[in-house]
């Protein structure tokens, strides 16, 4: 079994990583009396599973996907900008000034 401090130098990720990685269950890992380690075998497992094997491409977008991506896209951009680039929301300076002129 490995501890936070072996797996961490293994993986070249800090402690406090793990930790997160842990308390989200990202990570396969046993607890034991408040202690947390790791199963070399099951972490091999986990890495392996991130990998993408021969004869699995990741899947491109159809014609028809992109094309809604583009739109909702653009449909974000409208609601963020103006037809001159600037963005609708005030910045936070002009928010004090108007909080100040009052």
């Amino acid at each position: 079994m490995l501890t936070v401090k072996e797996l961490s130098a293994w993986l070249n990720i800090k402690q406090s990583t793990l930790y997160l990685w842990v308390s989200e269950n990202k990570i396969p890992c046993r607890r034991i009396h408040g202690l947390v380690r790791f199963e070399p075998e099951a972490i091999q497992a986990w890495l392996k599973s991130f990998e993408v094997g021969p004869g699995k491409p990741f899947p491109l977008p159809t014609h028809d996907d992109t094309r809604d991506l583009d739109q909702l896209i653009e449909a974000a951009k409208s609601e963020v900008y103006t037809r001159h680039g600037e963005t609708i929301t005030p910045s936070p300076r002009m928010k004090e000034e108007q909080h100040g002129a009052r």
